[in-house]
């Protein structure tokens, strides 16, 4: 059985600076960098967008949303595979 690497962690249960970080850490090589005060996570989210993995996907723009949640959740929808497998 095959399963999907999860390219976004769920940002349900995490405070911004808890989600944030965790990508941070999973995107280290790619330098997206500590994640700034909450107030400014669409900055950061840019910066997420801006890494080649995420390029050629479906993330929305963060600019276009109100809170980080609702751009967290648009972005885990738009780039996380449901899982595959050969059952």
């Amino acid at each position: 059985m095959a399963i999907n690497q999860a390219l976004i962690y769920d940002p349900r249960y995490h405070s911004f600076d808890s989600w944030a970080s965790l990508l941070a850490e999973q995107y280290a090589a790619q330098q997206l960098g500590s994640p700034p005060p909450e107030m400014y996570w669409q900055d950061w989210a840019a910066g997420l967008n801006a890494i080649g993995l995420f390029n050629n996907e479906a993330v929305p723009d963060p600019y276009r949303f109100d809170n980080w949640q609702d751009w967290a959740a648009a972005t885990l929808n738009s780039v996380n595979l449901p899982p595959t497998g050969n059952n």
